[in-house]
């Protein structure tokens, strides 16, 4: 009998020991475990806004290979820019029976780069994005239709503005001033006001320093904010912000051709011929105002005509002098 007991004590042990190794390693493992959980659940998924293709405007069911893929050049930030774009790309949609769906990237001169490349089909760009693009792409890359103003014009300008409150009140005074220019590639947020700037007498080096921003929008944020003393923008933003007290006009340019819609030379003739009649036939401001989203926003507000190609020359002078163009 004693024996027995000694016996069951003994294995009492032996399972005691075993419950208080296991709780120890518990114990030990626990922050490790508790971290490891936790790095799991916190650590974010990357989502970029950019280099994504946004489903065709109408929401339908579609074959990839037929659809195709349009691009802009950023003008009021990427959110803004695909709500406009979205509601044009329904129009086109409903008008040529065609699928299309917005490509759109970080960098501003990767429209004409997209368009060029063949990664998109139609681009609306700038004056000056087409005529790089044409020296770099060459036929690749066809004028189909150029942007109407508000005059009924196929013309825009740029304006130098700085913050109401301050105490610079014409061009010339922004000798030894910082400044808020657009991307290199943009023709209103760049190119027009360096001819500005240079028409007064004031060169990059005479500036206490500039800045590029990726749209017309964070220009006028830097300035705003403080970071710069003046921007350049486009002429239609201009004038909002200008009535809204938000901004204070310095100086607006002389007209410049309007921004575009080109297509990569892939495209068939049936197609671009399609694209081309529903934008000559878009009434933004009439028939087909409601389905739009912001379109008095862009610098295209009464849609679209055709013009000849050597009215962009005037772009091309000034993008070779500024080293933007090589031939």
């Amino acid at each position: 009998m004693f024996f027995y007991y000694n016996l069951m004590c003994f294995r009492l042990n032996i399972l005691s020991y075993k419950i208080k190794l296991a709780c120890f390693l518990i114990f030990l493992c626990f922050p490790l475990l508790i971290s490891w959980g936790c790095t799991q659940k916190e650590t974010p998924k990357k989502v970029s806004l950019y280099n994504r293709t946004v489903e065709n405007a109408m929401g339908r069911a579609r074959n990839e290979e037929d659809t195709l893929r349009f691009g802009f050049d950023l003008r009021l930030g990427p959110k803004e820019d695909v709500r406009i774009y979205n509601s044009f790309l329904e129009y086109l949609e409903k008008a040529t029976g065609k699928d299309l769906s917005i490509k759109f990237t970080e960098k501003y001169e990767d429209t004409v780069e997209n368009l060029g490349k063949g990664i998109t089909h139609f681009a609306a760009v700038g004056s000056l994005s087409y005529v790089v693009g044409k020296e770099k792409y060459g036929d690749r890359i066809k004028y189909l239709v150029s942007g109407v103003n508000d005059e009924g014009e196929p013309r825009y300008e740029a304006v130098i503005f700085t913050r109401p409150g301050s105490n610079i009140q014409t061009v010339n005074d922004l000798k030894g001033k910082s400044f808020a220019f657009g991307p290199k590639m943009s023709t209103q947020g760049y190119l027009i006001p360096r001819k500005m700037l240079e028409d007064t007498g004031i060169t990059l080096k005479d500036l206490s320093y500039y800045i590029h921003t990726d749209s017309h929008i964070n220009t006028v944020s830097s300035v705003l904010n403080g970071e710069c003393d003046a921007g350049g923008i486009q002429d239609v933003l201009a004038r909002r912000l200008e009535i809204e007290g938000k901004i204070k006009v310095l100086k607006i340019s002389g007209s410049y051709p309007s921004s575009l819609i080109a297509y990569n030379s892939t495209v068939d003739s049936k197609t671009v011929e399609a694209v081309s009649s529903a934008l000559l036939a878009f009434e933004p401001t009439g028939r087909h105002k409601n389905m739009l989203v912001d379109w008095d926003k862009t610098e295209m507000p009464l849609g679209f005509i055709s013009v000849n190609e050597s009215e962009f020359y005037k772009v091309a002078v000034l993008a070779r002098k500024y080293g933007l163009l090589t031939k």
